[in-house]
């Protein structure tokens, strides 16, 4: 069997598209069947359609990334993956928007080392605005909390209760409280 050709997509939640990344790759002529894609965060590779690629992955297959954010949002993780798939595994890896990123290439010692080198700053780079993600959430946050605003779902009116819901309440509430059932199990009680 020959090499083949691998994508791999992420993005950090579930109502984020990933058509744009989609698009590029079957461009490359990817079959759809061979591009994995994760909803998860970036912060480490226990993504469970990343795993999976890299169990698929054999030596002499390529994996080609829109960029390397997609791939990870942790300098340290990403090398560590990064060399367990090109130096364990023996395949290569093409980021698509950063040429310097194809380990097809520049397969000479002043390549590895320029894209050594490319690998780290842009790794760095990606946790680094990973970081100002979370610092400008908790900033928005927090200055919502000081204007007063509620955060998440709207405060349950208990005055709005039918009777047959005061009845599922009262049933339910205790086997939420002992973990019985879930929130969500619970909330079908409420009106929407």
């Amino acid at each position: 069997m020959g090499s083949k050709i691998f994508g791999y997509i992420r993005v950090s939640s579930r109502d984020q598209n990933e058509a744009r990344q989609l698009e590029e790759l079957l461009k490359l002529g990817i079959d759809e069947r061979d591009i994995f894609i994760d909803k998860e965060s970036g912060k480490d590779f226990q993504r469970p359609q990343y795993q999976t690629l890299k169990d698929r992955l054999r030596e002499g297959d390529l994996l080609c990334i829109k960029s390397i954010d997609r791939f990870g949002r942790n300098s340290k993780e990403i090398k560590k993956e990064w060399e367990e798939i090109t130096q364990r595994i023996k395949c290569d890896i093409k980021v698509l928007d950063m040429p310097l990123l194809e380990t097809t290439q520049y397969k000479d010692q002043l390549g590895t080392f320029v894209s050594d080198l490319v690998l780290q700053v842009l790794s760095f780079v990606a946790e680094r605005e990973r970081e100002n993600i979370r610092q400008r959430q908790a900033e928005g946050i927090a200055i919502a909390k000081v204007k007063g605003k509620h955060l998440g779902r709207p405060p349950l009116n208990l005055n709005s209760l039918d009777k047959e819901q005061e009845r599922l309440l009262k049933i339910n509430y205790p086997k939420w409280k002992n973990k019985e059932i879930t929130g969500i199990a619970l909330s079908a009680c409420f009106p929407s």
